[in-house]
This record gives structure tokens, sequence and C-alpha cells, in this order.
């Protein structure tokens, strides 16, 4: 910050955020590489594996705003 001017904003290269709403996996299906969208906690959509929940936290690329891992 330069004053009360905010000059640069730097980033983490990942965050953990939790898993506001997605469609319940199916048991049994394991086909790989399957995704399906999950809303974010901040209300960002991204896809996520199929055995990703409700409530789990998972790291999330600031960068591309990918789905990286479960944290």
């Amino acid at each position: 910050m330069y004053g009360t001017e905010v000059i640069a904003v730097d980033l983490p290269a990942a965050v953990e955020l939790a898993i506001a709403e997605t469609e319940p996996g199916v048991q049994g299906d394991r086909v790989s590489g399957a995704r399906k969208p999950a809303t974010l906690e901040t209300g960002l959509v991204i896809q996520v594996p199929l055995f990703v929940e409700v409530g789990e936290r998972v790291k999330v690329d600031t960068r591309s705003g990918e789905y990286l891992t479960r944290a």
C-alpha cells in the first residue's frame, strides 16, 4: 500500500475452501477422471472428482481456479 491506496496484492498459489453445494457421488461410479460441478463457500463453481462431498475442504489453484486436491 502507498498511503491509503492499494498498489499490489500477492495471492498464495493455492487456498483451502469448503464445498457448499454439489451432487452426491453415486456408489460404484468410479470412472477415472470423471468430474462433477461443485459450488465453493465463495460462490465459485469448479469441477471436482465424484468422491468429493458437501462440507469437505479442497485446495484450489488461485491462478487457474481449478481443483487441486482434498485438504
